[in-house]
């Protein structure tokens, strides 16, 4: 299946992260989102692109100032402390940063002041007395309709009610204009689930003016307002103009050259940057960022993590038990972006072991070895080419087309698995072309156009995977013999890898074998039956919570009962059948394009012709199986099984009620 086209820009490319809150060390969190952010800027390179990277640190606020007071430190010696661990994270998680901003930076300070000044001097900003519901926590003050039963919407605490003067943002003015931009504008936030969030918001009525100032009365740790030095800003206010402080807006070349960017976000953090940040740039007469990308949570045991509950994940620490590339592969192929993902190392060694030992680790150590012992490790001259050869480089060529379109979309997941699913049919072209059969029987002509197919399409499978895994990527290519500078992209230009199997030059020399991938073997606990031994020969060891079944009331199912948690792993989804036609080649079955809120229609293969005539099912909302091995059928590919129920002679489709959104989990 070939996704549409996307127009690829052929500007610039600059990304940003939010600037991190140091009341706190980093954990999964923030290293997800910089990982991203990371993957996006490699990709952008490798299509050809100028790219720029930002990130940084949010050093302003009354939860700094209390934490700050907690641990006995001022809040510059405290913000210095916690921000240097972010700094020295992002190396040890195979992150190039180009800059890192913080809101203490002599720069920003005085960026912000500039900005505040032409705000105000526009008339945008206004001073009066107010009277409100402040939230230590999210350090901002909530109107009644915001309040939820009372309660911060975030913290579920109630907020402090807080009458004093203080400046404001004429927002209110801009939210007409916005909301019809935002409508007008359909990726301006993607996914689609936030755009639809931020346009209810718009229309709810309960966005206001916002305060944007705070007195030094109650506050002092903060950017002084440049018309009235009783008064900092709002951390919030402050914060967001990091974007553009980082390229020396008003007048540095860097601001003229990257901005537009675009942003990548929490979605707990989407009013900020999907409303006060659009206003703001147009209240200063600026341009607008192009995307929001919104990501959800990593949840641990269904729960989101929080340091009171004490489920947080320290990223170091995975990446330095399971490998730092292998630990980037599984958050990027983990998390659909944009839904929330569930967090174990129950699952990250079974994406380890399954997608990079047994799937991409498999096929470099078994194709490297033949290479070497058919070979003596040089790249052979292929001869002519046969049907299944061509098949392969069409798959290889679908692949990264796929990828391009679906990575650019963030559709990271589902871009890692168009590639796996070239990885896997390489491993299937070996075990169909059998090398050792075309070895003992002397076709070394076939023998050597099979083994150069596969180092071709070894090696632009390690191109698409160098924004994910940049030194197993490196080190992929080094065993095939390329040249690789570890400063720059290994390629100029992905999209020229879609045109046929070259890029490698017969006679080149390889590596005669590869580990870069060993499986992970899990240390389990066995007793015997007399419990006179325990064996234990593993490698990691993960604990698991033991279930008392002694009280379970017994269920009688027509099938065999099946673990929790392999239930999870299915990704079951709510979508809209866009468009329905009967398969070319097949009488039982149907096309279907089904809309998952992921930009692009998913194609999925369903029986159904026999039950539904193709026009029948167009807008019908259906359930579907999203994360099933593509399944290939009479030429086509199905990304995916729409959920039915009935039997042979009268089956009908699982539908949901019209107000359930496209992406929704079925859980």
């Amino acid at each position: 299946m070939i996704y549409h086209s996307m127009e690829l820009s052929v500007n610039n490319f600059f990304i940003t992260t939010p600037i991190y809150y140091v009341n706190a060390k980093p954990h999964l969190g923030h290293a997800y989102t910089t990982v991203v952010a990371d993957a996006m800027a490699r990709y952008h390179k490798i299509l050809g692109e100028e790219t720029l990277f930002l990130t940084g640190t949010d050093e302003h606020g009354d939860k700094i100032v209390r934490a700050a007071e907690k641990e006995g430190k001022t809040p510059k010696e405290f913000v210095d402390q916690i921000s240097a661990r972010f700094q020295n994270l992002w190396p040890q998680l195979h992150i190039a940063n180009d800059r890192f901003v913080r809101t203490t930076d002599t720069q920003h300070v005085r960026t912000v002041q500039a900005f505040l000044q032409k705000v105000y001097d526009s008339g945008d900003i206004h001073f009066g007395e107010f009277g409100g519901h402040y939230c230590y926590g999210c350090e901002r003050f909530y109107t009644e309709k915001e309040l939820e039963n009372g309660l911060c919407p975030q913290h579920l605490t109630k907020p402090d009610f807080i009458n004093e003067n203080n400046y404001f943002f004429r927002m209110s003015k801009y939210l007409p204009w916005l909301r019809e931009f935002i409508a007008e504008t359909p990726d301006f936030i993607r996914p689609e689930r936030y755009r639809s969030e931020v346009l209810a918001m718009l229309e709810s009525g309960a966005l206001e003016d916002l305060c944007i100032s705070r007195p030094k009365s109650r506050l002092t740790w903060g950017i002084e307002l440049p018309f009235d030095k009783d008064y900092v800003c709002y951390v919030w206010f402050d914060a967001l103009i990091n974007y553009i402080s980082a390229l020396g807006w008003p007048d540095h070349k860097d601001f003229r050259a990257y901005w537009p960017g675009e942003h990548l976000v929490a979605k707990d953090i989407l009013k900020p940057h999907a409303v006060f940040w659009p206003a703001m740039l147009k209240a200063a007469g600026l341009p607008l960022y192009r995307h929001l990308n919104v990501h959800g949570y990593w949840l641990v045991r269904d729960t989101k993590m929080s340091k009171s509950l004490g489920n947080v994940v320290d990223p170091l620490s995975m990446s330095q038990q399971f490998g730092i590339d292998a630990f980037r592969y599984f958050l990027l192929r983990e998390m659909h972006f944009g839904s929330d993902a569930s967090f174990s190392e129950e699952a990250l060694v079974s994406r380890i072991n399954a997608d990079l030992a047994n799937d991409l680790g498999n096929l470099f150590s078994r194709v490297l070895s033949m290479t070497a012992k058919y070979f003596n490790s040089r790249v052979p001259r292929p001869k002519t080419f046969q049907e299944d050869d061509r098949n392969i480089a069409d798959l290889c060529a679908d692949a990264i087309r796929n990828y391009i379109q679906l990575f650019g979309n963030v559709q990271f997941s589902q871009g890692l698995e168009s590639l796996w699913e070239l990885v896997r049919a390489l491993n299937k072209y070996v075990d169909s072309q059998a090398p050792w059969s075309l070895a003992k029987q002397g076709n070394m002509e076939r023998l050597a156009t099979v083994m150069y197919v596969l180092l071709s399409a070894m090696r632009k499978t390690a191109l698409c995977l160098w924004p994910v895994m940049p030194q197993a990527s490196n080190s992929m290519l080094e065993q095939l013999g390329q040249t690789v500078n570890q400063n720059r992209a290994p390629v100029a230009s992905l999209e020229q890898e879609a045109d046929g199997l070259n890029g490698m030059e017969p006679g080149t020399l390889v590596a005669s074998s590869s580990n870069l991938f060993p499986r992970i073997e899990v240390k389990k606990k066995v007793s015997s039956q007399n419990n006179k031994s325990t064996k234990a020969q593993k490698t990691v060891d993960i604990s698991k919570e033991t279930v008392d079944t002694t009280t379970a009331i017994p269920v009688v199912s027509p099938k065999e009962t099946v673990p929790f948690e392999q239930f999870k792993g299915l990704d079951i989804r709510i979508g809209t059948i866009r468009k329905a036609e009967k398969h070319p080649s097949a009488d039982r079955i149907l096309r279907l394009e089904i809309d998952f809120g992921e930009g692009v229609c998913r194609q999925i293969l369903s029986g159904l012709a026999e039950y539904y005539a193709p026009e029948d099912l167009v807008n019908k909302r259906v359930c579907a199986i999203l994360n099933l091995e593509p399944r290939k059928i009479r030429g086509l590919v199905s990304y995916g099984m729409v959920l039915t129920a009935g039997n042979d002679k009268h089956l009908r489709l699982l539908t949901v009620d019209q107000d359930v959104p496209d992406g929704s989990e079925v859980a």
